[in-house]
């Protein structure tokens, strides 16, 4: 599959478990991923999530967690990991962890969930991010993101995580890419990036919005 390259960003539209097939071990110093949790967020007209069932094309992504062999294969070309939502599947990666991350979306009294939680790698102690992430509103309204995928995550979160657990330099990999939202962080930041996403319509608007953000970086540079 050839890849989109767009500054530091290497994108690839394929399954990622093909494409780590290709690589050697520990290929990246992190990976930063947000697999399907299981739980019908994705678009679909029965999500529990009202801004995903009412503003999305409903698909069918979310019907399960990834298996075992993704977890072990991700362990394997990466040295460390942080993996979104891994309450939910914790049975599948599964090793004990000391540093969960925490991540307060504000979402007061709402029927959204109050956090969101991140299996980690590290070794240091539970940490949290607060940041607002609820329906029409988030943290940093002056610079409100376009939302273009149903469980997308704010860019200002993966910055953060980029400046807590790794270096600028260091290879990133998303095997999840999504929205794009961590491409941009890692872009913002100094870091080299690798992303998979296997929809092609999500794959399409994701690079269009890491486009743009590039962009508009060397515009007002």
């Amino acid at each position: 599959m050839t890849p989109v390259i767009i500054g530091s960003a290497t994108l690839y539209n394929m399954d990622c478990m093909e494409f780590m097939a290709t690589l050697p071990d520990h290929a990246f110093d992190l990976a930063i991923v947000d697999p399907p949790y299981g739980i019908g967020e994705s678009g679909n007209k029965e999500s529990r999530n009202r801004v995903a069932s009412n503003h999305y094309t409903p698909k069918d992504w979310d019907k399960d967690a990834p298996a075992t062999e993704y977890f072990r294969e991700l362990r394997r070309v990466s040295k460390n990991q942080i993996i979104w939502g891994a309450n939910h599947f914790i049975d599948r990666i599964p090793l004990p962890s000391s540093c969960w991350v925490v991540w307060d979306k504000v979402t007061g009294n709402s029927d959204f969930a109050d956090s969101e939680l991140a299996w980690t790698s590290f070794k240091t102690a539970v940490r949290n991010f607060r940041f607002q992430w609820s329906g029409m509103l988030q943290g940093d309204m002056k610079n409100k993101e376009q939302r273009i995928h149903p469980t997308q995550k704010p860019v200002k979160l993966y910055e953060w995580l980029l400046t807590n657990y790794g270096k600028p330099g260091q290879r990133i990999l998303d095997t999840h890419m999504g929205s794009g939202s961590s491409a941009i962080a890692a872009h913002n930041l100094g870091f080299e990036f690798v992303g998979c996403e296997l929809d092609r319509d999500y794959f399409e608007a994701a690079s269009k919005r890491i486009r743009v953000a590039t962009a508009q970086e060397r515009l007002f540079a």
